[in-house]
């Protein structure tokens, strides 16, 4: 039975939150796994409140540290072999070229060059790089290499007054380095979200839904880097705990948290606030913590790019949508024209290999043309490998009619997991994602683009509703947000919300980082078929 509150209402204080836990064999944990919880029974923990006291004997037993320098730290080892590596990569080039020229192990003697790209790097502010979008660090990345790079072949020119056979190492070894260095960082990530010791402790103001939305891309997601340790709201409904985060109902705690724990990040996430309230919580609480986010209540509009506009006193929060400007389409045209071209050339032998394989093991045409909607709602003919059997829209139909479940997974996402008309070298095609090769051909003749919205049929039109016009007044892509986030696992929900976030945000830096990410995605299998 749970105790009655209203009766014993000096039980609050009598019995902790962490008494009442250890009695009943509940516990939650916070650990690298971002929660772990163990409850056999946690209806008496639920009805009990949690002081700040009780806090900080949960505070200490969950967490080590209460400050961003661990993964700082962890960051700048990261970067370290990162620009070594490249530094290797660069001088095993040119030793490959010619190996009387350079000693490929002599890069190691150039690590003296190093406190300079960490400085250069500290200067770009990656450290300690929570929360920066995917695209705006790999930019922050490029140029802070760039900067060092060069200034470690600009030192070398002005001392040798030459460009020497080193310089050149040097610039090969940055050409690499944007790519190893994100590979390092990624890693990292990787091993800090096994431990408990990655993460920077944050405060979340508010456990209303938009607070809990917050705490869950936390929890969900570890590259995000903030560990929600504590709620704060004054509403009592929203209970003592929220996935293993306790609450305290006292808005106010802010300066003696800062004081006693140390922590440094608040979230604000109390939408339904007034404005007086809302002014009154930032100057006499949150304003204790070091760093300040607000979460604005417009989820639907979701810029990195967006900035702050002062109207005589007026916030106001501007935007650009840089796939309307001409130069930027022009760029983007450049990147997918040099990328189709030259690795083309590389891969066109392969797929040579591929149409012959397909001819052999099944009969029918090596490539076939689909008709599919892209920019504008215009129409054009998709260039693919053929994967399935010549009868695929026979075999199709009598599955959909005596299958209800095939139908339903049909109807939902196009596509189907146990699909019979895809042949056993078709189904590896897919897999791999090599049956998408002769869109290339798509690219070069400007129907599409290498990063951009899944082209789709017409019948999949009115899944997109009011979002179809907006989403595709560009053209659509080989690859993008949707396909490394899940490929044929999203639903049109999320493909819609992953396709917006593209458009809003768009940049070099953004369609780069997506190709980077399909080549892993395509590795992994994941959620392809």
């Amino acid at each position: 039975m749970r105790p009655n509150v209203k009766k014993y209402p000096n039980l609050l204080y009598r019995v902790s939150f962490l008494q009442i836990e250890s009695l009943y064999g509940a516990k939650s944990i916070i650990t690298g796994k971002r929660e772990v919880r163990i409850a056999k029974n946690r209806r008496m923990a639920d009805t009990i409140g949690m002081t700040l006291d009780d806090f900080e004997r949960w505070y200490k037993e969950s967490f080590a540290r209460t400050s961003s320098t661990f993964t700082t730290i962890a960051m700048i080892i990261a970067d370290l072999a990162g620009v070594m590596l490249s530094f290797g990569a660069g001088f095993f080039f040119v030793n490959l070229y010619d190996p009387v020229a350079i000693n490929f192990r002599s890069f190691i003697t150039y690590w003296p060059y190093l406190p300079l790209f960490i400085l250069v790097f500290y200067v770009s502010s990656l450290y300690p790089g929570v929360s920066l979008a995917p695209a705006e660090e790999l930019r922050r990345i490029f140029i802070a290499s760039l900067m060092s790079h060069g200034s470690v072949i600009l030192s070398r020119y002005v001392n040798n007054k030459a460009l020497d056979i080193i310089s050149a190492a040097f610039f090969l070894g940055f050409l690499f380095s944007t790519l190893i260095i994100l590979l390092c960082r990624s890693l990292m990530r990787a091993i800090l979200s096994k431990t408990k010791l990655g993460g920077i402790p944050a405060v979340i103001y508010g456990g209303g839904s938009t607070g809990r939305l917050i705490i869950d891309k936390l929890l969900n997601k570890r590259s995000l880097a903030y560990v929600p340790v504590l709620i704060l709201d004054d509403d009592e409904r929203t209970g003592v705990s929220y996935r293993g985060v306790p609450i305290i109902h006292d808005t106010s705690l802010g300066p003696q948290i800062v004081k006693r724990f140390r922590i440094k990040v608040a979230i604000v996430a109390m939408n339904n606030l007034k404005r007086k309230e809302l002014v009154r919580l930032l100057n006499y609480s949150v304003s204790a913590f070091r760093y300040n986010v607000m979460i604005p209540d417009f989820f639907g509009m979701t810029s990195v790019w967006m900035s702050a506009r002062d109207f005589d006193g007026i916030l106001g929060l501007a935007t650009i949508q840089r796939l309307k400007m001409r130069w930027n389409l022009a760029i983007k045209r450049g990147l997918d024209l040099i990328i189709v071209i030259f690795g083309g050339i590389v891969i066109l032998p392969f797929m040579l290999l591929i149409a012959l394989a397909i001819c052999i093991s099944s009969p029918g045409k090596a490539i076939y043309a689909q008709t599919r909607v892209g920019q504008n709602g215009r129409h054009f003919k998709t260039y693919k490998f053929r994967t399935m059997m010549k009868d695929a829209d026979d075999r199709l139909k009598k599955l959909l009619e005596s299958d209800e479940g095939a139908r339903i997974e049909w109807e939902a996402s196009r596509k189907l997991k146990n699909d019979p008309r895809v042949t056993k070298l078709g189904a590896f095609l897919r897999k791999t994602s090599l049956d998408e090769f002769p869109q290339l051909i798509n690219v070069l003749k400007g129907d599409m683009s290498l990063v951009g919205p899944r082209p789709i049929v017409d019948d999949e039109i009115k899944k997109y509703e009011d979002d179809f016009q907006r989403i595709f007044s560009v053209k659509p892509g080989i690859t993008g947000l949707w396909q490394v986030s899940g490929r044929s696992d999203t639903n049109y929900k999320d493909r819609v919300s992953f396709d917006t976030y593209y458009l809003q945000n768009w940049s070099i830096w953004l369609d780069m980082w997506i190709l980077y990410r399909t080549i892993w995605v395509v590795l992994g299998h994941k959620g392809a078929y």
